[in-house]
């Protein structure tokens, strides 16, 4: 490059930069947003399911209480404040909190998994980024499954945090640290604002608190206390004998009287609106999602047009190489601690993880360095809410301090488990397992978000509703079955000899019962029938004639004709990168020279 072409090309890559904290920015304020939102839809829900203290004392209801709770708040911190403010008032033990924070832990893992989703449009990325999201989800419903039984047999976690408690005269400090949310709630608190003590009121049996908004109205509040003389049934409720007085038909004392006055109004776009909490989080739900799409596209684009070249191969290198034996083993540990220190200061692990995920699936950092960076970002979160219970009252402090210690261990806890010796890592393998079957089948990728982080957790709360006996009469033969098909499964892929010649493979069974190939066609057919019927009315309301470009029947025509579809340099490289990885034919050139492809991937 000449002189000129230097200086452009550096101020393209600062202006590149720029745009990338930009659209960093925006996406860690839609997830702010979408964390409101879910809150605006579902928070009450949350609180009632709270106040349902019947349960609590049942550990696994305890565990799909707190998934749901976090899935429906988006807010692991929301649900522990929650369940730190029912100790304290004594409404709920912390041997039965326990299991809560362990749904808790799962519950947000969700975040980075949905913005996977968002990668799907790419199978190579989408199975990266899927399999390095929900690399996060097997650690947490691995270890729950390992710790949940060993806390209800043992109290181990109980014992732990209460020792430490009392071992340590912790006093009050200050408020933790907020070092992303000085730079994001400027701009999110002008789109809304909650008061989100009216789901702790709800989970607090409060009545009143049911038909409360969420949506803060008055920002800036007085309260005035001022002395009143007031009536009072009988002499005996009188606040003292000496303020005490009677005037022949009433009885009469001084007491003080609360009064609380409204001063300034919150600046947020919804303020002046009466709308019910479920549209407006509707509304926040919709616009938050595309955002935080658009802001993921857009990252995507310019990571990939940064990071090509000699530029990808180094930095690859630099994150993914481990360092030289025999220090190999120590750079996992140093990769926890970068991921700990980077949730501390961004304040979530969702924020973390989910920004961690397109960077996974264009390749920058692989799945097993994502790994030890997850650990380590549950750990991150951890120490953000010992530091907020420092922070608590004295009323408080012991509780949340506990509670918030009670998860620190239990993450600890599932690190020991599946972290230090490399085959105990199955996170990884079922990850990547899950990602290859959902780069194949994308729709399986939503099925596995709602049958586990909603219908499994509601199936198991209705039946603890029904009783405990209940639950185990159903509970167990599922668990024995998918024992059973384990099993079965490890023994085929290495000791088939031991098998019978019929269980040595699942040709037994019908084909939609082993296969997702039948699901897949049926599904495909269902989305098909939509896709046109949506272009039909679509043609019919825009007034298009009976053939037009968005149909499929004009795609069958262009097809029997043999009409060559000609499309832009970039889509002809993309659709023949496209045919490469799948296995088809590239695109062939026609005399004229005209790049020649399928109408189907032009459009």
């Amino acid at each position: 490059r000449d002189t000129k072409g230097k200086i452009l090309c550096v101020f393209q890559g600062i202006g590149k930069f720029i745009l990338l904290l930009v659209f960093l920015y925006f996406f860690v304020c839609s997830l702010d947003v979408l964390s409101s939102a879910f809150q605006l839809v579902g928070g009450k829900v949350a609180g009632q399911f709270f106040s349902n203290n019947s349960i609590m004392s049942n550990p696994v209801a305890g565990l799909v209480i707190g998934v749901l709770v976090t899935v429906l708040v988006q807010s692991s911190s929301t649900s522990s404040s929650i369940v730190v403010s029912m100790v304290a008032s004594s409404l709920l033990n912390v041997q039965a909190a326990v299991p809560i924070i362990m749904g808790a832990n799962i519950g947000t893992s969700i975040t980075n998994t949905i913005v996977a989703l968002m990668q799907a449009g790419d199978r190579s990325e989408f199975r990266r980024a899927f399999a390095g999201a929900t690399v996060h989800d097997f650690f947490n419903w691995l270890s729950v499954l390992v710790l949940l039984p060993l806390e209800a047999a043992t109290h181990y976690l109980e014992r732990l945090t209460n020792l430490v408690v009392e071992t340590f005269n912790f006093k009050n400090g200050e408020d933790a640290p907020e070092l992303l949310k000085v730079i994001t709630d400027p701009f999110t608190k002008l789109i809304i604002q909650l008061d989100k003590k009216v789901i702790n009121q709800i989970a607090m049996n409060d009545e009143t608190a049911k038909n409360k908004s969420m949506i803060k109205i008055w920002c800036k509040t007085f309260t005035n206390v001022t002395e009143r003389n007031v009536t009072v049934p009988s002499p005996d409720n009188c606040t003292s004998p000496s303020l005490c007085w009677t005037d022949g038909l009433h009885t009469w004392t001084i007491k003080n009287v609360t009064h609380q006055e409204n001063i300034a109004k919150c600046q947020h776009i919804f303020v002046n609106f009466n709308l019910p909490d479920v549209v407006v989080g509707t509304i926040l739900l919709v616009v938050s999602l595309l955002v935080l799409c658009s802001c993921l596209i857009l990252i995507v684009k310019l990571l990939g047009s940064v990071l090509r070249g000699q530029v990808a191969v180094v930095i690859k290198k630099t994150i993914n190489t481990d360092f030289p034996f025999p220090f190999a083993w120590v750079t996992g540990y140093l990769a926890i601690l970068v991921g700990a220190g980077m949730t501390f200061i961004v304040q979530s692990s969702s924020v973390f993880t989910s920004a961690m995920t397109p960077l996974i699936g264009i390749g920058v950092i692989s799945i097993e360095r994502a790994y030890p960076l997850t650990l380590g970002a549950n750990i991150g979160t951890t120490t953000t809410a010992i530091l907020a219970a420092l922070a608590s009252p004295g009323s408080t402090l012991k509780s949340s301090l506990q509670i918030a210690l009670c998860h620190f261990f239990f993450n600890i806890s599932g690190i020991l488990l599946w972290y230090p010796i490399p085959f105990t890592r199955l996170p990884i393998r079922l990850a990547k397992g899950l990602g290859s079957i959902s780069a194949e089948y994308r729709w399986f990728a939503v099925f596995y978000l709602v049958i586990f982080f909603f219908l499994i957790p509601l199936s198991v709360f209705g039946l603890s509703l029904v009783g405990w006996p209940v639950l185990v009469g159903v509970g167990a033969p599922v668990i024995f079955v998918v024992f059973l098909v384990v099993v079965l499964r490890l023994l085929q892929s290495h000791c088939p000899r031991v098998l019978p010649h019929k269980l040595q493979n699942w040709n037994f069974l019908p084909p939609w019962m082993h296969s997702l190939k039948p699901w897949d066609k049926l599904i495909s057919a269902s989305t098909s029938c939509c896709r046109r019927l949506c272009c039909r009315t679509c043609c019919l309301l825009c007034g298009c004639p009976k053939c037009c470009r968005c149909s499929k029947c004009c795609e069958d025509l262009q097809e029997e004709q043999g009409v060559p579809v000609k499309s832009p340099e970039a889509f002809a490289n993309m659709a023949m990168d496209k045919e490469a990885q799948d296995g088809v034919p590239k695109s062939e050139v026609d005399a004229s020279g005209t790049k020649t492809i399928s109408s189907i991937t032009a459009l």
